[in-house]
């Protein structure tokens, strides 16, 4: 696997992850202002469940990590591509159900996502991406120390990937959609 193909993946996956907050109305943290009011639940007991959450999606994506960073990878060897393909699909399946967990257990409720939650959103997405880009940075040999600037202007990049869906979702108008006529 060559260093700009892996750049290229993930400026694609950055472009893509940047904008699904944006372009979805499904949430994808489970955050305590999003989370269906049919429970019941006390705020702490949300608030618990909230930190739990991101927790759970900040191991899976240290898992991954380790994973990925640490698999032997050959480019010749299709035993060696065929195992680290299989290590980075279970680590995005992972991750992937974790995302979509909130959006399954707020089903049937409707959802109206605030700028923040948004706003949030793409920061876990940002941190997601990362660290899959660091996990590549240390399967293809040694890592680089990266200072506050470098993750300044990583984030300010992916906030301009956004771009497209903020201007989606604020920016443009949406036509409202009219009731079906009644049938005779």
């Amino acid at each position: 696997m060559s260093q700009s193909f892996v750049v290229w993946v993930l400026i694609g996956l950055s472009l893509l992850t940047a904008n699904l907050p944006f372009v979805s109305e499904r949430p994808f943290l489970l955050l305590p202002w999003t989370q269906s009011p049919r429970t019941g639940r006390p705020a702490w007991l949300k608030w618990l469940v909230s930190l739990l959450f991101l927790g759970l999606l900040g191991l899976a994506a240290y898992l991954a990590f380790v994973l990925i960073g640490q698999a032997f990878f050959v480019a010749s060897d299709p035993a060696s591509l065929g195992w680290f393909m299989g290590k980075l699909a279970l680590a995005m399946a992972v991750v992937a159900a974790l995302l979509a967990a909130p959006g399954w257990l707020n089903r049937g409720h409707p959802v109206q996502k605030s700028f923040l939650t948004r706003l949030l959103e793409a920061l876990a997405f940002y941190g997601l991406v990362g660290t899959l880009g660091l996990a590549f940075e240390a399967n293809m040999g040694n890592m680089f120390r990266q200072t506050w600037e470098f993750y300044a202007v990583t984030l300010s990049l992916f906030l301009v990937l956004a771009y497209p869906g903020f201007v989606y979702r604020y920016l443009l108008r949406h036509r409202k959609r009219r009731a079906a006529p009644p049938a005779d």
